[in-house]
């Protein structure tokens, strides 16, 4: 999937990774870029066509699609992480985060696979977490949104493959943005993140790793998990 000339469709584009997808988009050539967020006045980047979308809301992900006929590359980027403990936290924000972070990006692939099917095939980008792959206190709501998030990513991947579509999967650990303001440690640049990103989805990669954490924490999956979290708290 080149960039160059193509139409994308970003989610969550107003601040974070979603305003650098946008910004390095831009710089690589794409023709049109749909830049959308729940508030579209909150999205302030020239040159995109900024639009209103909450990812969580069925029916205007359906319009939108409906309307954005011309996307060839949909970057699921919106997400939430409201620090929930699957034990003693709020129900309603478990759901929240389930709703925006694994059933969002499973509205918006739903709405636009067509839309991708009749542009050629196209690509879906999924921006996951690391924390997918083990448990944190802190993060127990959350990492369990990714992980539903991840195995949508090789669900639809496998159901997609046969109308062309890539379906990649961004995974990464702690990132220089709002969402992680809060935590005191290494923290990859989100310009690093997004070229990365980018790159792999270019050369045709299903599964990207976005820092030096992740590629780390990748090559322990096979360990036994008593020692993999051994490894984790050391």
């Amino acid at each position: 999937m080149q960039i160059k000339d193509s139409v994308v469709l970003v989610t969550g584009a107003n601040r974070g990774i979603g305003a650098e997808f946008v910004r390095q988009l831009k710089e690589r050539g794409a023709a049109k870029i749909y830049a959308t967020a729940r508030d579209a006045a909150s999205i302030t980047a020239d040159g995109v066509e900024a639009v209103a979308l909450d990812v969580t809301d069925e029916g205007q992900v359906r319009a939108i699609a409906e309307r954005a006929t011309d996307v060839t590359i949909l970057i699921n980027n919106a997400g939430v992480s409201l620090g929930a403990d699957l034990i003693g936290g709020d129900m309603d924000t478990i759901r929240r985060e389930l709703e925006t972070n694994a059933f969002g990006p499973l509205n918006t692939t739903r709405a636009f696979a067509p839309v991708l099917a009749a542009n050629g095939g196209g690509a879906i980008l999924n921006v996951l977490s690391a924390i997918a792959w083990f448990a944190a206190p802190g993060a127990t709501s959350y990492g369990m949104s990714k992980a539903a998030a991840f195995s949508l990513t090789e669900g639809t991947r496998a159901l997609l493959a046969r109308q062309g579509t890539q379906v990649a999967g961004l995974l990464m650990a702690l990132i220089d943005t709002d969402m992680a303001a809060g935590m005191d440690a290494p923290k990859t640049a989100p310009e690093t993140l997004v070229a990365t990103a980018l790159d792999g989805l270019e050369a045709g990669a299903i599964e990207i790793l976005g820092d030096a954490m992740t590629v780390q924490l990748k090559a322990h999956m096979h360990l036994d998990p008593a020692e993999r979290y051994a490894m984790f708290a050391g």
